[in-house]
């Protein structure tokens, strides 16, 4: 096999010095609320209202709006119609690195078909205007007397604010922006600016058809094949055939589905006689509203319920056709609470807590981010014939989405925007997307197009050591037909702060899902296709905010398709194995020197010690763990200085194939010709992702095994560090059969004695980190 290339310089993470928080120290928290970004100074502009205007038009009426200028930008208000006591109460807001003037010019103009009359002017002299600085109080307006060109006082006064601060001003989010110029429309404004979104509450719904009584077939000569079908928005699943085929058929079979709140759509549920091989006849139907839903927070089970069949349901409205009909089935629906609804990757997970809010526990600590800005970025689309990007950052932890806001036509945009999430597991991982906005200014035209990604960074909050700012230039990744690309970097500044040490160590020795999800578990087929029932409701959800964030945006951020077939991904993964074996490799071949004399020393030594532990066999243990702890000790000098990142030699899209790429960019199913190599090469690549899946967990669990030494999570790599040397202490002073005996008791326990939830250390394992967050 030929041996790969060293990692390219370009793609590496670059740690960066930047002047965050204007100067301020950066581990002081309370500065300043963006201490993790550096300062933009901007000159706002808060035009509020005017008074006794004069009229200027023949009809003697006045159509007024405000005119903003400084040097090259010039912002307007929206114009009133007749009126001369108008009310904007809009903010402009320029950066002070574009300024071109050192005068502020305010017009007020009266809006007309052929040309706009002037009515009046107020001037400021930039070196006048008053610094804010939050949480300083709002500066009061004021009114100002018009004047005409001359600078002679004319009718009419106009209420201003001005004032020069930052980008922590509360005035920011929703002003007119001079970076924005170039964009028309509210539709336009609108999707350039910052936002949160919250995604919808998600529930597992669960549905559990136990039986129906008298059913009425048009038939009734022959036995029924009854199934019952249950739809719940696009989501539609069915029983299997009831084995009774009669009039009262048993199934006693559970429905999963997703349902978010607010619950717009009934669950609708119709029992069908299948009469021939395609064609089915309805039997009954009925809707269920969720609202009325009970929902349970464990594993006992909720009252069962008879629902009448009806043979018409009308949904919505209020007319329903009357039909003497005594048909019943009888269900047991519930939502769950104890469950968490899985919307991402269980391999980048940003939140793990179940459903219902009663059962969440405290938050441990604080996760904050300063999107600093972005270096190198690649043309996106061409516009007046020249390549042109207009980037934003999405950043999803948690429940909680951002967006920045979007920089026009730049390709080193500065956003220096900062927000906080709260945590509740370190175990998790916060995903940045950098996009380009192909919505500016709205239209038919915009709406169909699609937003294009320019790559993403996702960082591990158990790879972050608390309290310290790290502050990287990652590389955006992002892999094309013709091979990986960097598309640019991305400025980051993060903080995790831990409100107390001691929960956050003590969560990890908790399960890291629901105890529900070990109680009653889910099946692999079922929690794939919930997962991808979320993810849609999700990006559907999100898609109808205003402005929205759009579905294309969203699957990117979730990483949907992520589990298809890939000969690169299932490379890389046998790779990793190989890795991970290689210590074991490495390991066989020094006892191999060991047996050969290599190094006569170190074998007078190994004999030694041998006969030592041989002699004294209650030695074995203390000794292997005490070297265990020496080893951790000693690694920490190496330990980790900067978050993981995407690594393209551990992903192996640096030296992949050009067949492999044109194979994973393929569509699902091929789009080759031929029906038989359409069946055949489908069928591999629906089997290869199931082995490629199982290879990555196998490669993540012995990963995970490297991690307890390796500081990569330094506060676990500090757990098992002490138990090493507890454990060492106490299996020195306990006689060897004493430890022996009680270990094989408590491996052939009664199941009395055992407890359906994982063990301890298994929690803590399942905690480790794993190198899965560097697969590109």
């Amino acid at each position: 096999m030929m041996p790969r290339p060293p990692p390219q310089e370009e793609f590496l993470l670059k740690e960066t010095n930047p002047h965050l928080g204007g100067g301020k120290h950066t581990g002081d928290k309370h500065t300043s609320t963006y201490d993790l970004v550096e300062q933009m100074q901007y000159l706002y502009v808060r035009v509020v209202k005017a008074k006794d205007l004069p009229a200027k038009d023949v009809t003697g009426s006045c159509d007024p709006y405000v005119e903003v200028k400084l040097g090259n930008y010039k912002g307007t208000t929206r114009h009133f119609e007749k009126k001369s006591n108008p009310e904007w109460n809009q903010v402009f807001a320029f950066s002070k690195d574009r300024l071109q003037s050192s005068m502020l010019e305010v017009t007020v103009k009266d809006k007309d078909f052929v040309k706009d009359d002037f009515i009046g002017r107020v001037l400021f002299d930039l070196n006048e205007v008053p610094k804010r600085v939050p949480p300083d109080s709002p500066l009061a307006p004021q009114w100002y007397r018009l004047e005409d060109r001359k600078s002679e006082k004319v009718k009419g006064e106009l209420m201003l604010a001005v004032w020069m601060g930052t980008q922590a001003d509360e005035a920011f989010p929703e002003a007119w922006n001079s970076d924005a110029s170039g964009v028309t429309g509210a539709e336009g404004l609108a999707n350039i600016r910052s936002k949160v979104y919250l995604s919808p509450k998600l529930w597992y719904l669960r549905v559990n058809v136990i039986e129906a009584q008298d059913l009425q077939p048009s038939d009734k000569g022959r036995f029924p094949d009854v199934f019952v079908k249950a739809i719940l928005g696009n989501q539609a699943l069915r029983t299997r055939i009831s084995p009774s085929r009669n009039i009262n058929p048993l199934w006693n079979e559970d429905l999963m589905f997703v349902a978010a709140e607010p619950f717009e759509e009934p669950l609708i549920l119709s029992v069908e006689d299948r009469v021939a091989p395609n064609k089915d006849e309805v039997l009954g139907r009925c809707a269920i509203p969720l609202q009325f839903v009970d929902r349970r927070l464990d594993h006992k089970p909720v009252n069962t319920r008879w629902y009448n069949l009806e043979k018409y349901v009308v949904v919505e409205g209020d007319k329903k056709k009357e039909t003497k009909f005594s048909s019943r089935i009888h269900m047991r629906i519930c939502l769950e609470g104890g469950y968490h609804v899985l919307d991402e990757s269980t391999h980048y997970s940003s939140d793990l807590r179940p459903t219902a809010k009663q059962l969440w526990k405290t938050a441990i600590g604080v996760l904050e981010v300063g999107i600093l800005n972005a270096q190198g970025l690649m043309p996106m689309k061409t516009k007046d014939g020249r390549g042109t990007t207009d980037a934003y950052c999405v950043a999803k932890y948690g429940q909680k989405w951002v967006r920045t806001r979007t920089i026009i036509d730049s390709f080193t945009p500065k956003w220096n925007e900062q927000y906080t999430w709260e945590v509740f597991d370190p175990c998790t991982v916060i995903t940045i997307g950098v996009f380009d906005n192909c919505h500016l200014h709205g239209g038919d035209k915009a709406a169909q197009s699609r937003d294009a990604r320019i790559g993403k960074v996702r960082i591990r909050l158990s790879t972050l050591e608390t309290d310290r700012v790290y502050t990287h230039s990652y590389p955006l990744l992002v892999l094309h037909p013709n091979g990986v690309k960097k598309m640019g970097e991305i400025h980051l500044a993060v903080r995790f702060t831990c409100s107390s040490l001691l929960n956050m160590m003590h969560m990890y020795s908790h399960p890291l899902l629901p105890k529900m999800h070990y109680i009653h578990p889910l099946t692999v087929s079922q929690l794939d296709s919930l997962r991808h029932q979320a993810t849609i409701i999700v990006s559907m959800r999100l898609s109808r905010a205003e402005p929205p964030l759009r579905k294309e945006v969203v699957e990117y951020m979730l990483d949907v398709g992520s589990h298809m077939w890939s000969m690169r991904r299932s490379k890389a993964n046998f790779f990793r194995i190989m890795g991970v074996l290689g210590g074991l490799i490495a390991v066989g071949k020094w006892f191999d020197q060991i047996c050969h004399w290599r190094n006569p020393i170190t074998t007078v030594l190994i004999h030694i010690l041998f006969i030592i532990l041989v002699m004294y066999p209650e030695l074995i243990l203390p000794t292997i763990f005490l070297y265990l702890f020496l080893i951790g000790v000693w690694y920490y000098r190496w330990r980790p200085r900067h978050p993981p990142h995407m690594d393209t030699r551990l992903s192996h899209a640096d030296s992949a194939h050009p067949d492999e790429l044109d194979e994973e960019f393929d569509t699902f199913p091929t789009s080759r010709p031929s029906d038989i190599i359409r069946m055949r090469y489908d069928r591999l690549r629906s089997i290869a992702g199931r082995i490629q899946t199982v290879v990555g967990d196998l490669a993540t669990q012995g990963e995970r095994l490297q991690s307890l030494l390796s500081w990569r999570d330094p506060r676990a790599t500090a757990l098992f560090v002490i138990f090493c040397l507890v454990a060492a202490i106490v299996l020195y002073v306990t006689p060897f059969q004493v430890v022996a005996l009680l270990t094989g008791f408590y491996v052939l326990r009664h199941p009395r004695f055992r407890h359906k939830l994982p063990s301890v250390p298994l929690n803590f394992f399942r905690r480790l980190p794993a190198r899965t967050d560097c697969m590109l």
